[in-house]
C-alpha cells in the first residue's frame, strides 16, 4: 500500500509540469482569442504606472491614417511585411549591444504589443522567450490591423497616459481621428522614452526625430507599407 502511494506521488510529480504546460498553452490560448474581438482593459504597465493610467479604446478608424503611419515610420517600416520578427532588425541590434553602442531592442511593433498587453518592462531571457510566443500568436490569430489597433491604444504616450486618442486629447486637445502628419510625427517621435520627450515645443533630438518621421511617413504612403492595415 505505502508503494503504491509512493509511485502514485511520484507519478504525479512527474506529470505536474506537464499539466502545467497544457493550462499554460489553453489559458494562453483563450486569453489571445479573447483580447482578438475585446479591448484590452489594463495592462500590466499600466498597474505598476504610479502616475496612473489614463486612456481611451477607440476603433482603429476612429483615429487618423497619418497615426499609424508615423509609427511605422518611427517603430517599424517593415510591419505589414513579416511575420512578427525582423530579422535584420535583431541582427543590427545584437551586433549593436555587442560593440556597447547604444542599446537597441530590434523589436517589431508586433512583439512591442505582445509585451505591452501580455506581460511586462523589462528584459530577460524568459521574459524574451514569452514575447516570442505571444508576438507568433496575436500574428496568427489577431492579424496586422487588430496588432496595431491594439498597439495604438495600449502604448504609453505620456505620464499616467496610454493610447493615441488619449495622447491626442492631452497634448492637442482633440480627438485622434484629427491628427495632422506633424501632430502624429512628433507623438511617435516620442513614443520610445514617452516620460522623458516632450510632444508638445520638442528640442534637440526629439525635434529632429519628429521631422524625420514626417518625412519617412510620406514613403509609407506612397509605397504602400500601411498596406496591410486600408
Amino acid at each position: 500500500m505505502a508503494k503504491a502511494k509512493q509511485s502514485s506521488f511520484i507519478l504525479n510529480l512527474f506529470f505536474f509540469p506537464i499539466k502545467l504546460f497544457i493550462y499554460f498553452l489553453l489559458f494562453s490560448l483563450l486569453w489571445v482569442v479573447i483580447y482578438k474581438f475585446l479591448p484590452v482593459p489594463i495592462t500590466a504597465t499600466m498597474l505598476m504606472d504610479d502616475n496612473g493610467a489614463k486612456r481611451e479604446w477607440v476603433n482603429i478608424t476612429a483615429i487618423d491614417s497619418a497615426m499609424p503611419r508615423a509609427v511605422i515610420a518611427a517603430e517599424d517600416s517593415k510591419f505589414c511585411g513579416h511575420n512578427g520578427f525582423d530579422a535584420d532588425a535583431i541582427q543590427k541590434a545584437i551586433e549593436n549591444n555587442r560593440q556597447g553602442k547604444n542599446l537597441r531592442g530590434g523589436s517589431t511593433i508586433s512583439q512591442q504589443t505582445a509585451k505591452n498587453a501580455f506581460l511586462w518592462q523589462g528584459g530577460g531571457y524568459f521574459r524574451k522567450g514569452l514575447e516570442a510566443y505571444f508576438t507568433y500568436l496575436i500574428e496568427k490569430i489577431w492579424g496586422k490591423r487588430r496588432i496595431m489597433e491594439v498597439y495604438l491604444n495600449i502604448a504609453e504616450t505620456g505620464i499616467g497616459t496610454y493610447g493615441m486618442e488619449a495622447g491626442s486629447q492631452r497634448y492637442y486637445r482633440k480627438s485622434a481621428q484629427k491628427l495632422s502628419v506633424n501632430e502624429a510625427a512628433k507623438i511617435a517621435a516620442a513614443l520610445p522614452l514617452p516620460k522623458e520627450r516632450a510632444v508638445i515645443a520638442p528640442s534637440g533630438f526629439t525635434r529632429r526625430y519628429g521631422r524625420t518621421i514626417a518625412a519617412r511617413m510620406g514613403v509609407v504612403k506612397r509605397n504602400g507599407l500601411d498596406g496591410c492595415l486600408y
